[in-house]
């Protein structure tokens, strides 16, 4: 049975703040867990991610690149907190979505639990391609002032209803027990193993 971490995921630099507690296996591979990170914040997995420590980076790898991160593919959450208990994990290189992940304690897996596993969940995540925090906040302030500038614009933008402090953690939940069903230990010949 594989060990369990507790991960705390925050957005930096975002207010409200948008915050997940996971349950993940240690043995998931780093290409898995952005996945995951993906579901639980609510990103749409269409973007370039790494995640860092200090100068370790690990990434998706390209053949056209001059300098490659270490691979995500090849790489497990237990090679990342080797590092330290706390990492860096950026999305959307041009919109600098960066999120501090701290791992709060390690547990055996409970029998019969599917992992990822969604603990609490605060803070809507940001509508795609807003800008990143900066983006964000004019996107909150236009949001709520109908005499802004960009009101209207940012009215059709998302959701227009969109409330920063509202979110869905039963879908996430449940969206995330979908996903536990691909995704397995390493050579326990187990669908969505590698």
């Amino acid at each position: 049975m594989s060990e369990i971490a507790r991960l705390r995921v925050e957005i930096e630099e975002v207010e409200p703040a948008v915050v997940r507690r996971l349950e993940v296996p240690l043995d998931i591979r780093l290409d898995q867990l952005n996945v995951v990170l993906q579901v639980a914040i609510g990103w749409q997995n269409c973007h370039p991610f790494e995640f860092r420590h200090g100068e370790t980076v690990y990434g998706l790898v390209s053949r056209e690149a001059i300098e490659n991160p270490l691979p995500a593919e090849k790489s497990t959450l237990a090679d990342l907190i080797k590092l330290g208990d706390t990492f860096d994990y950026d999305y959307v290189f041009g919109d600098d979505w960066q999120h501090t992940l701290m791992i709060e304690g390690l547990s055996p897996a409970e029998p019969g639990v599917l992992y990822p596993r969604l603990v609490t969940a605060e803070g809507r995540c940001p509508p795609a391609d807003i800008g990143g925090p900066s983006g964000y906040e004019t996107y909150l302030r236009a949001l709520a002032d109908p005499n802004h500038l960009h009101h209207e614009a940012r009215v059709e933008w998302d959701d227009p209803d969109f409330d920063p402090h509202q979110v869905d953690a039963a879908t996430i939940a449940r969206n995330l027990e979908k996903l536990a069903k691909f995704i397995r230990p390493r050579g326990t010949g187990e669908p969505g193993a590698k």
